[in-house]
């Protein structure tokens, strides 16, 4: 878990003095349950709540058909290297209707359908508190996961100490976890276009053609699902190496073997939540 030392900013008293914050709200919980998917959010809300509380708290992780298995495996791993205990829960929001219509709430029934499984998991093993890993970052964009978060009174520590996502990747680093500079991930569901049905094909055709974009050597990107179409975004640091005839037709080849007709790289390059911005205002109040 070596980290370059040089790309990372010294810890300011500000920031230190958040780090006391979270420590300290994380200690008020008490035994806690802490939602786990391995993205560096949560990873280090995972692994500060062990530094506090070590066997008192708990990552739990769902194994939903929405999360890649390759994040699956990395975020087990992660958990084993530093000790974090992890349990493992089954979801069921494909059984419900309302998350598979894909609609701008989708994210709330994701979230519903855990923080339930979590708390029969808190109930059962006589854990106090729930939590997951929003960032003040997460405050400026659709999320209506939170409203199923506060709907069951989970907690927010990252969000309460203030930290941001940039500042959440310092104090990992900070900490030597290998996470800290981990891109940005979320869930596969969040890949297809909204008003499309989320079903088990399209989330696998996600998953294959971004395992072949990752094979490529490409680190941060998405594809997004528009049915016989996959619109590739790559971050604009990495988007001069897709550039090239040869890439065009290696692109081609292992999307289409992925299911689709079509294959177009998006000129705007990656950007985080970019099918928010189809949504009607009037759909997100």
């Amino acid at each position: 878990m070596a980290v370059n030392v040089e790309k990372v900013a010294l810890i300011s008293d500000e920031l230190a003095g958040k780090r006391e914050r979270l420590y300290g709200r994380l200690r008020d919980l008490g035994r806690l349950l802490v939602a786990y998917s391995g993205g560096v959010d949560s990873a280090y809300l995972a692994w500060a709540a062990h530094q506090v509380l070590g066997n008192e708290m708990l990552a739990v992780m769902a194994d939903s058909p929405s999360l890649a298995r390759t994040q699956m495996r990395d975020a087990v791993s992660f958990a084993e290297e530093c000790g974090i205990p992890l349990q493992t829960v089954r979801t069921d929001e494909l059984e419900n209707e309302e998350y598979r219509r894909n609609d701008a709430m989708r994210c709330f029934h994701c979230k519903d359908a855990l923080f339930e499984v979590m708390e029969r998991v808190a109930v059962y093993g006589g854990w106090s508190a729930v939590a997951y890993g929003v960032n003040v970052d997460d405050e400026g964009d659709w999320r209506p996961g939170q409203k199923a978060a506060r709907q069951h009174g989970v907690a927010a520590p990252l969000l309460e100490a203030g930290l941001t996502k940039a500042e959440i990747r310092t104090l990992a680093a900070e900490a030597g976890l290998r996470v800290w500079d981990k891109p940005a991930s979320a869930c596969l569901s969040s890949r297809i276009e909204y008003g499309r049905p989320v079903t088990r094909e399209a989330l696998e055709q996600v998953e294959r053609g971004e395992d072949a974009l990752r094979e490529m050597g490409f680190r941060q990107f998405r594809l997004r699902h528009h049915g016989d179409v996959a619109r590739i975004e790559i971050d604009r640091q990495e988007m001069e190496r897709a550039m090239t005839l040869e890439m065009f037709a290696r692109m081609s080849e292992a999307i289409k073997a992925c299911g689709f007709k079509f294959v177009a790289l998006d000129v705007d390059g990656f950007r985080s939540g970019s099918m928010n911005a189809v949504l009607k205002v009037e759909s997100l109040r």
